[in-house]
C-alpha cells in the first residue's frame, strides 16, 4: 500500500499535504498525531473511499479508488462509525459479513476473539460504545483481511477491550499488512510498530 504526494482539500481546508508513505506486506503501521493532524483522511485515501486531490494512493499497483472487487475483498476498513445493523444480533451481523465475502466464517471465533461470545444473540441496538466497537472489530477481521485499516479502533473500549485490541492486531502482525490510527503513544511498541506521525496534514 502506498501513497504518494497525496493531498486533500476539503472546500477550503487541506487535510492533508504531499504525504508520501509505504506500507510493506505484512507490516505494522501505527499512524499517531492530534486531533485533525489528517490520520482519518489519509486511511479514507488508503481505503480508496476518497481520491485525492493530488497525488496517488495505490494498493498493489493500482489506485484505492479503482481497486477491483477481488483486491477490495481483500481488505478491510473501520472506521468512526461502526456500520453495524441495528435491529440484527452480534450473530446476525456477522453472518450477514460472512455472506457478503461469500465465505463460510469461523464466527463463534470471531466473537470470542473479542470477547463477546456470550452476547451473540442479543440486538445490538442495547450494545455500549465500547461492545459496538468490539463487534465491529470482530468483523472487520472474520475474513482475514490481507489489509486492515483501522481507525481509532481503541475508542469507547475499556481497558479488556484495549487488552483484546492488542492482541489481534498482535496475531496479524506479518500475516496482514495493518495500517491504524491511534492517540494511544505507547501503541507502536506495544506492537513492535513502526510509527508515523502526522501533524497538520503534514507527515511529521
Amino acid at each position: 500500500m502506498t501513497l504518494e504526494e497525496c493531498s486533500k482539500r476539503f472546500g477550503e481546508r487541506l487535510a492533508l499535504r504531499k504525504a508520501t508513505l509505504a506500507v510493506e506486506p505484512g507490516e505494522t503501521v501505527v499512524l499517531l498525531g492530534p486531533n485533525g493532524a489528517g490520520k482519518s483522511t489519509l486511511l479514507r485515501l488508503a481505503a480508496g473511499l476518497l481520491r485525492p486531490t493530488a497525488g496517488h494512493a495505490r494498493i498493489d499497483g493500482i489506485d484505492a479508488v479503482d481497486a477491483p472487487r477481488a483486491l477490495r475483498a481483500g481488505m478491510a476498513y473501520a472506521g468512526h462509525r461502526s456500520q453495524l445493523y441495528r435491529g440484527l444480533t452480534a450473530r446476525e451481523n456477522l453472518a450477514l459479513h460472512a455472506r457478503l465475502h461469500g465465505r463460510a466464517l469461523d464466527l463463534d471465533g470471531s466473537r470470542a476473539a473479542v470477547g463477546l461470545a456470550d452476547r451473540a444473540d442479543e440486538r445490538i441496538d442495547g450494545f455500549s460504545r465500547g461492545m459496538l466497537q468490539r463487534l465491529a472489530l470482530a468483523r472487520a477481521t472474520a475474513h482475514e483481511p490481507v489489509l486492515l485499516l483501522l481507525d481509532e479502533p481503541a475508542s469507547g473500549l475499556d481497558a479488556d477491550g484495549r487488552t483484546l485490541l492488542d492482541h489481534v492486531l498482535l496475531e496479524g502482525r506479518g500475516r496482514r499488512t495493518q495500517l491504524v490510527a491511534s492517540h494511544d503513544q505507547d501503541l507502536p511498541a506495544r506492537l513492535g510498530a513502526r510509527a508515523v506521525r502526522l501533524d497538520t496534514g503534514r507527515i511529521a
